[in-house]
């Protein structure tokens, strides 16, 4: 018996397999959409000339995940890039936190990461079909708004804060009726 052969059936599985080459190719295009769009390239160029300042942090990312529909989702997240006046790239303040929505038959949960902040800075606006999130301190600058997959009742919004993770569960709403938004108390 060939000991290097027992190992043949035990190999780990690709965790990609489910993703065939079509799909790979339409996620790389994607990845270079976004890199041309939101002119990551000449962003790191600039902060390797110097033009940027070293003495502050910034975040910037993608996430990938693979939605309900076997289709990989991608997101961005972190400090937006911005132009000045003279054309010139920087990195705003304000930072894009990384949210995840579930869909569920009754519901929709919806998770922020928002780290390094006190619920009381958090400022949660909800409407029947988007869902704004503001945070501005010294330390922290967040802001997203968040389209919501279906109509929700903003009045039945459930939001708890802990460990930098803020949860939101909506109910949703019967057709036909119409509120308007809803300023939101997280516990």
């Amino acid at each position: 018996m060939d000991p290097f052969n027992e190992d043949k059936d035990k190999r780990r599985k690709n965790p990609f397999d489910f993703i065939d080459d079509d799909e790979f190719e339409r996620i790389f295009d994607e990845i270079q959409k976004m890199f041309e769009s939101t002119n990551f390239k000449k962003l790191f160029e600039e902060m390797l000339r110097g033009g940027f300042d070293t003495n502050k942090s910034f975040v910037r990312g993608l996430s990938f995940r693979v939605g309900p529909d076997g289709k990989p989702k991608i997101q961005e997240f972190g400090n937006r890039p911005t132009r000045t006046e003279k054309g010139h790239s920087m990195i705003s303040e304000e930072r894009e936190p990384l949210t995840d929505i579930i869909e569920g038959k009754n519901d929709v949960a919806i998770t922020i990461e928002i780290p390094g902040v006190e619920k009381d800075d958090i400022d949660l606006n909800i409407k029947e079909d988007t869902l704004e999130i503001k945070v501005n301190t010294p330390q922290r600058k967040y802001h997203k708004v968040v389209d919501i997959p279906c109509n929700v009742k903003p009045k039945t919004t459930k939001a708890t804060y802990k460990n930098g993770i803020l949860d939101i569960v909506l109910e949703k709403k019967d057709k036909g009726k119409g509120e308007t938004g809803y300023k939101v108390s997280i516990k």
